[in-house]
């Protein structure tokens, strides 16, 4: 994992061809490890990313008292079965925002439950009230105070009852399914988050014995059941992984073969890379990219599943400072998801920022600087950028990058990109195997 002085530096102006594997789903990992916490047994959950959000929960579930080992790389077997639920460990949780998934789990299992607010990245308030709204209506005595969220269940066992979500909010879509999942009696939830990460916790959790229907749906019915028993289970791949290599090829040029995806899932993706002068071809678990012709102007619009993902905002505005014209983006979902825009401005793009709203002048050429990661995403879209710039592009802060992205740097030098870490400022880059 990435040190705080590790930097990426990236010599920009080589499209990239070849294939590239992609890892299983951030997002469905970080709601379905914590998942494994209600079930009494050994889950087995393969295709798990390497990645330092994943290794966070896995040792916060260790330091709970569950017995987590790694058959491989990308395996791991999970027994709750004798957690400790006092001994959550609140300064690891208090860095991840996953963590206040265990606010379901812990409320489903004991009754119970203690977490920290949400951390993670910075790139605006994240508000949980659609969360306490759903762990009250089921039956819990919630309270926000000093850092710290609590909850306990009146009779030691929450109660289904019906939800309607003010707002599509997929933290309070997957706190909700969790908590219902071992509640007494149903749970309707309306007005759901339907994100490919939300059906594949309700897939996680109904192979371990839990009864959820309607999962990508906008009504989400939970029966609740009295145990979850143990199993295996597969993660979908990343949609967002995925659709952030595309949008790199979009970007720079070049033809590679995106393979283990769902084609399915990047619909909303490849929609607007198409409207770019883009070449995606479908098959069946892969997506071909290919672009040699100037990049056109296009405008986007975030908005939840189906629609357009926020995660994938920077990347794909990083590519429509090279377009062709004036690009219009709007954030749709979070509030000050444009800190990025300043460091791109450093590398010679002409972007103005109005609220929720940015609008993109295409520029002929992007020119290398000293950058730093804002937030996971944003490292993305610097990584991008620093593949189009002319001469050298220095990224700082890449620990939020190694978050959510497996072997980053491995998998873009394969596809011909002059990209190396370096460690502290005037460090030689790492060996070849450390990276690859």
């Amino acid at each position: 994992m990435a040190r705080i002085l590790d930097r990426y530096v990236i010599k920009g102006g080589n499209p990239l061809y070849g294939e590239v594997d992609i890892s299983g789903a951030k997002n469905a990992a970080v709601a379905i490890i914590p998942a494994a916490l209600m079930v009494s047994g050994v889950c087995r959950v393969e295709n798990i990313p390497q990645i330092s959000d994943t290794d966070m929960l896995l040792t916060i579930l260790k330091q709970m008292g569950a017995k987590v080992r790694m058959i491989n790389k990308t395996t791991v077997e999970i027994d709750c079965s004798v957690v400790h639920q006092s001994d959550a460990p609140y300064e690891l949780m208090r860095k991840i925002r996953a963590s206040y998934y265990l606010i379901g789990a812990m409320l489903g299992r004991f009754g119970n439950a203690k977490t920290t607010m949400p951390g993670g990245c910075n790139f605006g308030v994240r508000p949980i009230d659609q969360h306490l709204k759903g762990m009250t209506a089921l039956g819990a005595d919630m309270d926000v105070s000093g850092g710290f969220i609590t909850g306990r269940a009146a009779d030691g066992r929450l109660k289904g009852t019906k939800i309607y979500l003010d707002k599509v909010s997929v933290g309070a879509t997957v706190n909700i399914m969790l908590a219902a999942t071992l509640a007494k009696g149903q749970t309707i939830i309306e007005n759901v988050a339907r994100e490919p990460h939300i059906v594949d916790l309700a897939n996680f959790l109904n192979s371990m014995g839990a009864d959820v229907r309607g999962a990508g749906t906008d009504i989400i019915k939970v029966n609740g059941v009295d145990t979850l028993h143990g199993g295996s289970y597969t993660l979908i791949p990343d949609q967002i992984e995925a659709g952030t290599y595309m949008a790199a090829v979009a970007a720079v040029g070049g033809d590679v073969l995106v393979k283990n995806v769902i084609p399915k899932h990047l619909d909303c993706i490849s929609a607007k890379l198409r409207e770019m002068g883009v070449e995606i071809i479908d098959g069946e678990d892969s997506v071909r990219i290919r672009r040699t012709l100037p990049l056109l102007r296009t405008n986007v619009k975030t908005l939840p599943y189906p629609g357009f993902p926020t995660d994938m905002q920077p990347q794909i505005s990083t590519a429509l400072c090279l377009a062709e014209g004036t690009s219009v983006v709007i954030e749709g979902v979070w509030d000050n998801r444009y800190k990025y825009v300043n460091e791109l401005r450093k590398m010679g793009a002409n972007i103005q920022v109005d609220g929720k709203t940015a609008i993109i002048e295409g520029v002929e050429k992007l020119t290398g600087a000293l950058v730093t990661s804002c937030d996971l995403r944003a490292g993305a879209a610097m990584i991008i950028a620093g593949l189009c710039a002319e001469g050298e592009t220095s990224i700082e802060d890449i620990e939020y990058i190694e978050r959510g992205y497996e072997n980053i740097v491995g998998k873009l030098r394969a596809m011909g990109a002059e990209i190396k870490i370096v460690s502290g400022p005037d460090e030689p880059m790492v060996s070849e195997s450390a990276v690859s």
